[in-house]
C-alpha cells in the first residue's frame, strides 16, 4: 500500500522526482485548466533580464510570488501566470559591447547597427536555460512556454499604440533640458533610473576667487562641488535678499555672505555690507580663457536668485547653464550664453588647453591646481555626498543639457497619488513613504534614449516644416510608408521608412529608442498584444490582484507600472503588492562579488532543497525586512520543521503499512475520539482557519510560523503521547481512532502546506492519499485548499492543553534539576498561579501521565515551597546608590523571600541603610528561584510548577519495577 519513507533529510533528490512527476503529468497546466470559469485572480510576473545569472535574491522573489497564486488556485480561482522576459536596453548592449571588444557608440556604429542588434537579440537569451532551471527547482509555477518578450513585434506594437495615444493628448514633448546623462552610454536617464544608482563618495569642493573688473585685489568668493564646471562659468549668483560683506584680509579684499565669513576667516576688517541685490550686474574676470562669446552675448557678471542659500560655501555659487537645472533656469532668466566645454562623451572638447580630452570628473584636481598656481584658489574642502551613477554601467552621471523627449508626468501628479492610494502596499509605509514621496515630487519622464537596442520611439518629424506625427500600429506604418509587408519594429529597419509631408517635406523617424522601463511598465496590456487582440483576456486580468518584487523596484517596475497605467487607463495597475527586502549575507552585509560573500542559489538548492529555502524565507522574518541568508540557517529550518513533519509522516506510514490500514474504509465522524484526538483536531481546524484568513490578507510569515508551531506540537506532544496506541495487535476501536486522526491531520496538512512547501506536500499526499484512493485528485495541487470545520474547534480544550504542555515542560525541567529519572514515580506536582487553576479531569490525567506523578495540587503562590535568591541589579542600582551596594546586597540576601514577595506584581521593597531611605522594584533586582531539599520549582507563562521530590519507600519500589519492565 505505502512506499517506505526514507528517513534521511536528503530532500533535494526527492524534489527532483516530484518535478519530473509534475512535468510528466502536466500538473501545472491542469491546475489552471481545472479552475477555468472560476473567479479570475490576476498575477503579473515582473520580467527579469535573462542575459544575467540569477542570484539568491531572485529565489526570494520567486518563492514569494509563487505562494499566493498557488493558494488562490486551490481556493478555486483561475490564476493565469504568464512569464515575461525583459529583453531591451543598456544591460544587453553593454554585454554585447563587452563580447565584441567595443567601447562606446562610435565603435558600435562603425560595426553596424543591424549586425549589432542581431547580436543583442542573441545575447538576450544567454542564461535563459539557467533561469528556467532555477524556476523549476524552486517550484515556481509560471507559464514559460508562452512568455511575453519585450522585443517581440507584437509587444512593441502595443507600446506604439499607447505612445501614440499619449502623444496625441499632448503629453509627449521634446525639450532641451538639463538631464541626468551617462557619458559612457551616451544617453540620458529618467529620474526613476537615477534613483537606483546613488553611492556615497568622497570628493573635493573648492572656493575660487573671481577678480572684480576695474578693482585692485578685490575678489568675489564662490563655492562649487564640481570644479570641472568652472571653465564653463558665465555668471556668479547671490541671493538678492541676503546680506553680503566686503572684508579686508591682509592686502586682499573679498566679497561673500556675512553669515559665512567665520568659516573662512578668523581675523578680518569689515569694509561694507550690502544686500545681494546691490551687487547685481557687477562684472568680474573669467577664471579661464576658453569661453568665446559672440558679439551680442554678455557674461561674467553677478546675477541673483532665491535658490542660493547660506547653509554651505560662501553664499555665492558659480553658474554654468549647461550643467545644472538651477543654473540653466537662471541662465535663461538673464539671457546668459550657453557654454558647454564638455562633450557628450564626458570629455573636455577641443580648444580647452591642457584639459582637452580629459574626462570631466578627472579634471577636478588639475583645475584646482591651476587655480592655486595663479593665486585664484581660496580653499579646497573634502566632503562626502550621495552622487548618482549609471545603474547599468556604473559611470558617474552628469547633469547635462540635452535635447530629449519627455512624458509630462507632472501633469498627472495628483492622479498618480490618488491611484497609488488605492493600492494595498505591504508594508503600508511604502505607499505613503517611499513611493508616495517619490510621486509627490514626480518629474517629467525622460523617455528617449540615444541608443540602439530598444523599442523605437514611433514619432516621425518633417524635415521641412517640423510637423510631428506618432504611429500607433504596423498597419498605420504600412499605409504611411507605402510598405507591402510588415517589417521588424527595431532600428535600423524602421529608420528607413519615410513619407511625404503635406508641405512637401519628408517625414523621418526621430532616431531615439525609448526607456526600456517603459517596456516593463506596459506589460499589463502589451503581454496580450492589446488592443489588437485578447481584449477580453486583458480586461479580465487588469488590474492585477497581486504583484511582488524587491524594494528597489519602488522606483523601477512599480513606478513605471503606475505611470503607464495612469496615462492609459486612469487607474492603478495592481491592487496588492508585497515589497521584498534584500537578501544579505550571514553578517548582515550586502552580497557582492567584491566581498566574496555571494551565495550560489544552485548550491543551496542542490544540497538543502527548495522546500527548505522556501520555508526559510517564509518564516525568518516578514518579507519586507532584509534577511540574512546562509547555508547553516537553511539547514536549521530543514531540521526543525521539514524534518519534524517528515518524521511524523514517516511514523504514520511505518505503522499504517504494518497494519495495512486503509483510511478509505473508515469515517472519522464515527470514531470514538480520545481527548488527545479531539485536541489535535481542534488545533488543526483552528490552524486551517488562521492560515486561510491570513493568506487571504497576504500575511505569509504569520501563517507559516503558525503551521510550524502546530507541527511541533503534533510531533512532540500528540504523537509522543499517543504512540503506544499504534503498537498493539489487532484493529481496536482506539487504534482506528488514532490512525484516522493522524491520517486526517497529515492529509489536511499536505493541502494546507502545498502553497508553502509544494514538493514535500506532494510526496506526503501521493503516499498516504493516492496510494489508497486512486479516485483522489492526481496531485495535491489539484485539490481544494482545506476548509476549517469550526464545529470541531474547542477553544477551552486548546487553552487547557496549552497549560498542560507548559506545566509538563516545567515538570520535566524540575526532574532534570533534581536529577530524578522520568521512570521514578513521584507523589505530586503543585501548580501555582491563576493560569493553572481548574486543570481537572482528563487534562489533569494527561499531565500526571506525562510527569509520572500521583497527584496534582494547586496553590495561590509558590512561597511556601520555594526559596528565592535575590541580588542587586548593578546597572540600575550602581549609579543610584554607589557605595551602599554592599549593604543592599546583605539586606537582600537576609530577606530574599520577603523581597521577592514585595516586588511581585509591580510592588516595591523599602528599607533604610546608613540613614538613606532605599526603595527597590523588580527592575532593580535579579531574582531566581531556589529549590529546597524537598521541592524544586520552575516558572514560565504565569505558571510556577513545584515538584515534590520526596521519594517514599513505596514510590522507590514502584520505580524499580518500572526500570525492570523497561529492560525486559
Amino acid at each position: 500500500m505505502y512506499k517506505k519513507v526514507d528517513s534521511s533529510l536528503n530532500f533535494a533528490v526527492r524534489e527532483q522526482e516530484i518535478t519530473k512527476f509534475w512535468k510528466d503529468n502536466d500538473v501545472f497546466k491542469k491546475s489552471m485548466t481545472l479552475r477555468e470559469g472560476g473567479e479570475e485572480f490576476s498575477f503579473y510576473d515582473g520580467p527579469p533580464t535573462a542575459n544575467g545569472k540569477p542570484h539568491i535574491g531572485h529565489v526570494l522573489t520567486r518563492v514569494m510570488k509563487d505562494i499566493i497564486p498557488r493558494y488562490k488556485t486551490m481556493k478555486g480561482c483561475h490564476v493565469l501566470r504568464k512569464a515575461g522576459w525583459d529583453t531591451h536596453g543598456l544591460p544587453v548592449e553593454l554585454e554585447v559591447e563587452k563580447s565584441l571588444g567595443m567601447d562606446g557608440k562610435e565603435q558600435i556604429e562603425k560595426y553596424g547597427i543591424e549586425p549589432f542588434i542581431k547580436k543583442c537579440k542573441e545575447s538576450v537569451w544567454k542564461y535563459k536555460k539557467m533561469w528556467e532551471e532555477m524556476s523549476d527547482q524552486v517550484g515556481y509555477w509560471v507559464d514559460m512556454d508562452n512568455p511575453y518578450v519585450t522585443y517581440d513585434d507584437n509587444y512593441i506594437e502595443s507600446e506604439w499604440w499607447s505612445l501614440k495615444s499619449i502623444f496625441d493628448r499632448g503629453l509627449i514633448y521634446k525639450g532641451h533640458k538639463i538631464v541626468p546623462y551617462c557619458p559612457r552610454c551616451g544617453t540620458a536617464l529618467a529620474s526613476h533610473e537615477v534613483a537606483q544608482g546613488y553611492k556615497d563618495v568622497e570628493e573635493t569642493s573648492c572656493t575660487a576667487r573671481f577678480k572684480v573688473v576695474g578693482e585692485s585685489d578685490l575678489y568675489i568668493l564662490a563655492w562649487t562641488t564640481t570644479p570641472w564646471t568652472l571653465p564653463s562659468n558665465v555668471a556668479l549668483c547671490m541671493n538678492a535678499n541676503e546680506d553680503y560683506v566686503e572684508i579686508k584680509v591682509g592686502d586682499s579684499r573679498y566679497i561673500m555672505a556675512e553669515a559665512l565669513v567665520s568659516k573662512y576667516f578668523e581675523e578680518y576688517e569689515l569694509l561694507s555690507k550690502k544686500k545681494g541685490k546691490d551687487y547685481e550686474y557687477t562684472e568680474y574676470e573669467p577664471l579661464f580663457p576658453y569661453c568665446n562669446l559672440k558679439k551680442d552675448e554678455k557674461a561674467h557678471f553677478v546675477v541673483c536668485d532665491d535658490y542660493v542659500t547660506l547653509t554651505d560655501g560662501t553664499g555665492i555659487v558659480h553658474i554654468a547653464p549647461a550643467f545644472g537645472e538651477d543654473d540653466n533656469r537662471v541662465g535663461r532668466k538673464y539671457n546668459l550664453p550657453f557654454v558647454q566645454l564638455v562633450g557628450s562623451d564626458g570629455k573636455f572638447v577641443k580648444g580647452t588647453g591642457s584639459l582637452e580630452g580629459l574626462f570631466c570628473k578627472d579634471a577636478d584636481e588639475p583645475i584646482m591646481k591651476d587655480l592655486e598656481n595663479r593665486g585664484l584658489l581660496q580653499a579646497r574642502i573634502r566632503f562626502t555626498h550621495s552622487y548618482p551613477f549609471c545603474w547599468r554601467c556604473d559611470t558617474p552621471l552628469l547633469y547635462y543639457a540635452r535635447s530629449s523627449w519627455f512624458i509630462k508626468m507632472t501633469a498627472l501628479r495628483d492622479e498618480l497619488l490618488k491611484n497609488n492610494g488605492t493600492v494595498n502596499w505591504i508594508p503600508s509605509g511604502i505607499g505613503t513613504g517611499r513611493m508616495g514621496n517619490f510621486l509627490e515630487n514626480v518629474l517629467d519622464w525622460g523617455l528617449s534614449r540615444e541608443r540602439y537596442w530598444g523599442t523605437p520611439l514611433p514619432i516621425w518629424i518633417c524635415d521641412e516644416c517640423g510637423k510631428k506625427e506618432a504611429i500607433g500600429s504596423r498597419q498605420e506604418l504600412r499605409e504611411k510608408g507605402g510598405l507591402k509587408e510588415d517589417i521588424e519594429l527595431h532600428k535600423p529597419y524602421v529608420d528607413g521608412v519615410t513619407w511625404k509631408c503635406s508641405c512637401g517635406g519628408t517625414m523621418r523617424r526621430t532616431p531615439e529608442v525609448i526607456d526600456c522601463w517603459y517596456d516593463s511598465g506596459s506589460m499589463p496590456f502589451a503581454q496580450y498584444h492589446y488592443p489588437f487582440e485578447n481584449k477580453e483576456v486583458f480586461e479580465k486580468t487588469f488590474p492585477a490582484n497581486f504583484i511582488s518584487e524587491a524594494v528597489d523596484q519602488t522606483r523601477g517596475w512599480f513606478y513605471t507600472l503606475e505611470a503607464v497605467s495612469t496615462l492609459m487607463f486612469g487607474r492603478a495597475p495592481f491592487k496588492n503588492c508585497i515589497v521584498l527586502g534584500h537578501v544579505l549575507d550571514k553578517n548582515g552585509l550586502k552580497q557582492s562579488k567584491h566581498l566574496g560573500n555571494v551565495v550560489d542559489p544552485f548550491e543551496i538548492l542542490d544540497n538543502q532543497g527548495a522546500d527548505a529555502v522556501r520555508w526559510y524565507f517564509y518564516t525568518i522574518s516578514n518579507p519586507w525586512i532584509p534577511s540574512r541568508f546562509y547555508s547553516e540557517a537553511v539547514s536549521e529550518v530543514q531540521r526543525k520543521f521539514l524534518g519534524t513533519l517528515w518524521n511524523t509522516y514517516g511514523f504514520y506510514v511505518l505503522y499504517a503499512e504494518i497494519d495495512k490500514f486503509d483510511p478509505t474504509k473508515y469515517e472519522l465522524s464515527k470514531c470514538k475520539l480520545s481527548l488527545m484526538d479531539k485536541w489535535v483536531l481542534s488545533g488543526l481546524n483552528s490552524l486551517v482557519d488562521f492560515v486561510d484568513k491570513n493568506l487571504a490578507e497576504y500575511k505569509i510569515t504569520e501563517s507559516a510560523r503558525k503551521i510550524q508551531d502546530f507541527v511541533d506540537g503534533l510531533s512532540n506532544w500528540y504523537v509522543r503521547r499517543c504512540r503506544e496506541r499504534y503498537w498493539g495487535g489487532g484493529m481496536t476501536e482506539d487504534k482506528i481512532s488514532a490512525y484516522m486522526t493522524l491520517y486526517t491531520v497529515l492529509e489536511t496538512l499536505s493541502r494546507l502546506c502545498a502553497p508553502f512547501i509544494p514538493f514535500m506536500s506532494e510526496s506526503i499526499y501521493q503516499n498516504i492519499v493516492r496510494s489508497v484512493n486512486k479516485n483522489a485528485p492526481e496531485s495535491v495541487h489539484l485539490c481544494d485548499f482545506p476548509k476549517a470545520d469550526l464545529t470541531a474547534v474547542d477553544e477551552e480544550l486548546e487553552k487547557g492543553m496549552e497549560i498542560v504542555m507548559v506545566s509538563a515542560n516545567l515538570g520535566r525541567s524540575c526532574r532534570n534539576t533534581a536529577n530524578v529519572k522520568n521512570r521514578q514515580p513521584l507523589s505530586r506536582i503543585i501548580l501555582c498561579g491563576e493560569t493553572a487553576k481548574g486543570l481537572q479531569g482528563e487534562l489533569a490525567d494527561v499531565l500526571k501521565g506525562e510527569l509520572n506523578v500521583k497527584a496534582i495540587d494547586f496553590a495561590t503562590d509558590a512561597k511556601a515551597f520555594v526559596a528565592y535568591e535575590v541580588k542587586p541589579q548593578l546597572k540600575t542600582l550602581g549609579p543610584k546608590y554607589g557605595k551602599l551596594i554592599g549593604g543592599i546586597r546583605n539586606e537582600l540576601s537576609s530577606h530574599s523571600n520577603e523581597v521577592a514577595g514585595a516586588v511581585e506584581n509591580g510592588g516595591t521593597y523599602k528599607f533604610t541603610l546608613d540613614g538613606v531611605d532605599i526603595e527597590l522594584s523588580a527592575q532593580d533586582l535579579l531574582i531566581t528561584t531556589m529549590g529546597t531539599d524537598r521541592y524544586v520549582s520552575q516558572s514560565d507563562k504565569g505558571i510556577t510548577a513545584v515538584l515534590d521530590c520526596d521519594i517514599t519507600d513505596e514510590l522507590k519500589q514502584e520505580g524499580y519495577m518500572r526500570e525492570l519492565v523497561s529492560k525486559i
